[in-house]
């Protein structure tokens, strides 16, 4: 099972990365923008999506993951519950998140140096 430290513990090692916490909510964002966001009590995970594949994927597993909120529809955004996911997996959404908002020299740079 994944828990919010777990998602702590790596975003804090991605380029870039800074943590606030906001309206007791831990955010990662870079310049301002954020990719990854936990819930005040860091079970669900808010994370950058393209907006044009988050229906497929919540329509996959919603056990898993959920739409934001309506008024959040207008962001690259989906939810997750973090029991339901594995480290893999997490690995995965939040590293494609951050890959959203660095520049793509940055990301291609990461992401070659891990082999993917």
């Amino acid at each position: 099972m994944v828990t919010g430290e777990d998602v702590r513990r790596l975003a804090r090692t991605l380029p870039r990365t800074e943590e606030a916490l906001v309206r007791d909510r831990p955010k990662f964002r870079v310049r301002g923008i954020v990719y990854v966001a936990l819930s005040p009590d860091e079970t669900v995970m808010g994370f950058g999506y393209p907006k044009e594949e988050r229906a497929a994927l919540v329509a996959a597993e919603p056990a898993k993951f959920q739409l934001p909120t309506p008024s959040d529809m207008r962001f690259n955004w989906v939810h997750c519950q973090l029991g339901e996911i594995d480290q893999d997996e997490m690995v995965e959404l939040v590293v494609d998140a951050w890959c959203m908002v660095v520049p793509k020299f940055l990301a291609r740079e990461y992401l070659a140096a891990r082999g993917r």
